[in-house]
């Protein structure tokens, strides 16, 4: 029930993302974009080196809301997303979730969503609508 989660609740978990798992998302995606796949072209971009797929990080959100807060019943209803710094391949991101907001009426919550880097550094954030089907 959703009585059974409190504004407040947060989770967490760490991912490293790999160049497996990006040329895994480009297959899927078809996203050959040449800042994630040519070193010569990405080092002379604002970046300086490859970086990975904004939406690729942004996946981690969806690891959330099925796994994690509120896990399993957990659907989506809506998603904000907001790409703040680059996510190189390699990083260590920590991707966190915060309700928010509880619907009195609904199973609905509303949380706020997070990846950080190894500096602490939001790359991505956003807000998430989830319904809980628990």
């Amino acid at each position: 029930m959703i009585k059974d989660f409190k504004v407040g609740d947060r989770t967490s978990f760490i991912k490293v993302f790999t160049e497996e798992d990006l040329e895994k998302f480009s297959q899927i995606t078809t996203d050959r974009n040449e800042l994630h796949f040519d070193e010569d072209y990405a080092k002379v971009s604002i970046f300086g080196k490859r970086i990975l797929p904004g939406m690729l990080t942004a996946s981690l959100f969806s690891a959330l809301v099925g796994n994690h807060l509120p896990g399993k019943g957990g659907i989506y209803l809506g998603q904000t997303i907001s790409f703040r710094k680059p996510v190189f391949i390699n990083d260590k991101i920590t991707a966190s979730a915060e309700i928010t907001k509880i619907r009195e009426d609904k199973p609905i919550l509303t949380m706020r969503m997070l990846c950080t880097n190894s500096k602490n550094e939001i790359c991505v954030e956003g807000e998430a609508v989830v319904k809980y089907m628990g």
